[in-house]
């Protein structure tokens, strides 16, 4: 059976790359022993399922936005008053002098026998007798009684209960956790409840069994539940799951490519909840108490309003955040959920080749695949308005009303007609042909719709004719970005005959996982325009898919000049669209001034990583705005002792407190301040860290939050 969201692609150019063989075994003699022990059976600490059952079963509670929920463990909203250890041991010290005091002076006689009165009341005279049993018994019970009531009074005084929680057991309890214990059946997520209350015990029983044997993986886990929720919707039957579980186990519904984990991982991943860890919130005082020193994850819920990550070189986009959300995303597809397109320079760290089903090397005459130029469309009008963006989206008016509407104009008349004739659209040749209106191509164009009869198309025809070669005609700028793929680098590439074998973002309907090299060295400006591109065509195509469940994600590992005005609009219907895109950014500066704005409020999620400009600063400053905050003004005075007994008062108030005595003065106030200033982002952020604030589908949001992406 396939899995909900595991379909095979083969019919949009989405087949699995083609692997190499691996080299011929050459024999060897035998020797007389084995030169090395036989290869164990399963992996080294895989003998059991008890480590996948100790990670499916850890508590992940609902958290606030951004919360690593693996094993989370809630903090109160408000930090609370802590006393410093040195004042609260003296303290504690001084009140158990205190408490012997009281003690010694009421056993001595010092405060006189009145304590004794409850005593003499209560006993009869008999008991007074010398040597009676039932005396001494009463008598130091009563004592055990005041001396009891003295220590609770001291102890509550110097905060005894505080230094044992602080210092004594639980604290030792809360560092070092113990086991979890296994939860009920009805509620142990590694038995499946939800197939037994629909019926399916076999399959769960079969599922549970793999689970305790270790032949089940949390990626299995995640791809099987993903199934499960297909039946749920009717998409699948539950006959043909069940069938599907109990023939193949934890490996039924497999991913079109047949793997159920990726080659290498090196973040932490937790499928259950989706989430990929990131860092850690510092423990800082701009942090709320709540997030400090949880960690930080991202997931599918925050990812679909969009993540903009802006630093300067070697500030850790790619390692920190790229890497490990390409991994996230690509598990997700193996497990059904996701689909994923990652792009960026040809040699970055992106993960292994081995990890993704399609990979688009363009430049490279060893790529396996070609991209699809016109994005898998058959309408000329659909084609034109992704092209026009391509190629000239940068040259429109930066305003966010800005758009492309007289490229797309150009484009259609020339891909119409080109189509209708000859079944298919141009390459790259022979649009840059008809873009400069070479009179060949053009006549050849006129003659086949005369001999079709396509008379509305030789209207077209006649209008780009008409205007060509006037002021303010667009057609020279377009085959002038055309003529940056008619290179030789790129001949084999883009082509529309049917020899290559083109990938097209319509593929996301499925969980395929892409990743496309671009050529930045030597060719940047093409670079640029084809990263344009792909946002256009990822734009386009998840906006028109049919199941919105499959999370689709643009992972775009350099942004620079791909933000336009119609991609800001784009990327601000991907969050109803069930998608979501990743941009990373050296600087602002790379966004035209007018589209800044609209960009940083279309994008839910903000990154702004150490390094940052204080220009750059001051934007994410203005979209993060100011909150009430209380601020505190003291004023302290130092007090000067007058006579000996006020000096030995205050020199133990020194050994005590370790601060000379003061009269403070304390004045609140309530103030507007920026939550993170420019001079702060530009200045403030240590090395490895970034200010991240989070928004989730759902609407939630989480404040700026310095975060260590090392942690």
């Amino acid at each position: 059976m396939d899995g909900d969201g595991t379909r095979d692609a083969r019919g949009t150019h989405a087949n699995p790359v083609p692997r190499p063989a691996g080299p011929p075994e050459v024999p060897a003699k035998p020797p007389e022993a084995p030169a090395v022990p036989p290869r164990p059976a399963r992996a080294p600490g895989a003998s059991d399922g008890s480590t996948f059952l100790t990670w499916l079963r850890t508590p992940r509670p609902q958290a606030l936005p951004g919360v690593w929920r693996f094993g989370h463990r809630p903090r109160p909203e408000e930090e609370a008053e802590r006393v410093p250890g040195r004042q609260l041991l003296s303290g504690a010290v001084i009140a158990f002098l205190v408490g012997w005091l009281i003690w010694s002076l009421l056993w001595n006689g010092y405060l006189g026998g009145w304590w004794l009165l409850p005593l003499y009341a209560m006993i009869p005279d008999s008991w007074a007798e010398p040597h009676s049993f039932a005396s001494v018994v009463v008598v130091y019970a009563y004592y055990v009684l005041i001396a009891g009531i003295i220590m609770v009074g001291v102890g509550r005084l110097g905060r005894w209960g505080e230094i044992w929680r602080r210092y004594g057991p639980p604290a030792w309890r809360r560092a070092v956790p113990g086991a979890v214990p296994p939860p009920a059946p009805e509620e142990d997520p590694a038995a499946w409840p939800a197939l037994r209350a629909a019926g399916a015990h076999d399959a769960a029983e079969r599922l549970a069994a793999d689970a305790r044997s270790g032949l089940m993986r949390d990626v299995d886990h995640a791809r099987i539940a993903r199934a499960w929720q297909g039946v749920q919707r009717g998409r699948h039957s539950l006959a043909t799951f069940t069938g599907a579980v109990l023939s193949h186990g934890s490996a039924a519904c497999p991913h079109p490519s047949g793997a159920r984990d990726l080659p290498v991982r090196q973040a932490r991943h937790d499928l259950v909840t989706g989430q990929v860890r990131i860092g850690t919130a510092a423990d800082d005082a701009r942090n709320p108490y709540a997030y400090r020193g949880t960690g930080l994850a991202l997931g599918p819920d925050l990812l679909g309003t969009s993540l903009l990550a802006v630093g300067p070189a070697g500030s850790g986009k790619t390692g920190s955040v790229v890497r490990p959300l390409s991994e996230s995303l690509c598990l997700h597809a193996l497990a059904g959920r996701a689909a994923v397109v990652v792009v960026g320079a040809a040699g970055a760290d992106l993960g292994p080749a081995d990890a993704y089903d399609v990979v688009v090397r363009i430049g490279n005459p060893d790529s396996v695949y070609d991209l699809d130029l016109y994005g898998g469309t058959t309408d000329p009008d659909e084609a034109a308005v992704i092209l026009a963006e391509a190629l000239a989206g940068d040259l429109t008016d930066q305003h966010q009303g800005g758009d492309t509407r007289r490229s797309t104009t150009v484009l259609a008349q020339l891909l119409g007609p080109f189509r209708a004739v000859h079944g298919r659209f141009p390459g790259v040749p022979e649009l840059r042909q008809l873009l400069d209106g070479a009179p060949g191509p053009l006549a050849e164009l006129r003659a086949g719709l005369r001999a079709a009869g396509q008379e509305s198309l030789l209207r077209e025809l006649d209008a780009r004719e008409r205007q060509q070669g006037r002021p303010g005609d667009v057609g020279g700028v377009l085959a002038d970005r055309v003529a940056l793929l008619d290179r030789p680098a790129f001949a084999p590439f883009f082509d529309t005959s049917g020899q290559s074998r083109p990938f097209s973002l319509k593929a996301l309907d499925h969980p395929v996982r892409v990743r496309i090299d671009l050529p930045q060295r030597g060719h940047a400006d093409a670079s640029r325009m084809l990263a344009r591109l792909v946002l256009a065509q990822f734009t386009a195509s998840v906006s028109v898919r049919e199941d919105r469940s499959l999370f689709a994600c643009l992972v775009l590992d350099d942004a620079s000049g791909v933000v336009t005005p119609e991609a800001v609009r784009g990327v601000q219907r991907l969050r109803s669209a069930g998608a979501g895109v990743v941009l990373t950014l050296r600087t602002l500066d790379d966004v035209p001034r007018p589209l800044r704005g609209p960009l940083l409020g279309a994008i839910g999620c903000r990154m702004a990583l150490s390094g940052l400009t204080p220009w750059d600063g001051q934007d994410f400053a203005e979209v993060w705005g100011k909150e009430w905050t209380e601020a505190r003004d003291v004023t302290d005075r130092q007090i000067i002792a007058e006579t000996p007994a006020g000096k030995a008062v205050h020199m133990l108030r020194r050994v005590i407190t370790g601060k000379a005595p003061t009269a403070r003065a304390v004045t609140v106030r309530q103030v507007e301040r920026e939550r993170w200033s420019a001079s702060e982002l530009a200045h403030a952020v240590p090395a490895g860290h970034a200010v991240l604030s989070l928004t989730s589908v759902k609407g939630e949001h989480a404040p700026p939050l310095l975060v260590d992406l090392r942690g």
